[in-house]
């Protein structure tokens, strides 16, 4: 039997760094000719069909209202490549910079929304406000993706995770478990 050593108390304050739920995203916004990106760490797949992403976008975030009022992003998917960037982006504000132009990143039409795709991500997936029933108590925004763009290789790129207090984990080895997965346990 696997010996297990006894575990110490961590402040509830730092659950983060263990249950952050996915990568590092650039959300994408466009709102009466401006556009804006900002870093956003929380967000979680709700539902599988129709595509429902939600997103928790603190309502002093720049991106905050222009996403409010258009009803539409763009969640892109940065590598580790872009990691300086993605820090800078998540410490500046678009209320003060460009952050296209800032950072040099190149805003490529969407087909489906106003928001522009971040070309240098590795996928992109744009996005229409599906439901605002949370936002007003909890900055909570449920997502439908419509349009979703993704490089053919690699298949697994290096994403980063956040743990907090400026640290980030890089996606590790991946491992498969195909032929015993079974959908409708998820």
């Amino acid at each position: 039997m696997a010996k297990y050593d006894r575990k110490a108390d961590l402040p509830v304050s730092l659950a983060r760094r263990y249950l952050e739920p996915g990568p590092i995203v650039l959300v994408s916004s466009s709102c009466r000719g401006k556009t804006n990106i900002m870093t956003m760490g929380w967000h979680t797949v709700m539902e599988f069909t129709p595509s429902l992403v939600g997103c928790v976008i603190a309502g002093g975030n720049h991106s905050f209202q222009m996403i409010r009022d258009s009803g539409e992003c763009v969640i892109n998917l940065p590598t580790t490549a872009l990691t300086n960037k993605v820090v800078g982006i998540g410490n500046s504000t678009g209320s003060e910079i460009d952050k296209f132009k800032h950072f040099e990143l190149t805003a490529d039409p969407a087909e489906k929304v106003t928001a522009p795709l971040i070309r240098e991500c590795h996928a992109n997936f744009e996005c229409r406000l599906s439901d605002d029933c949370l936002v007003d108590r909890y900055n909570f925004f449920i997502f439908e993706v419509v349009k979703a763009h993704v490089a053919p290789s690699p298949k697994h790129p290096e994403t980063l995770h956040y743990t907090g207090d400026g640290v980030f984990m890089v996606s590790g080895k991946i491992i498969s478990r195909r032929g015993r997965f079974r959908p409708e346990m998820l």
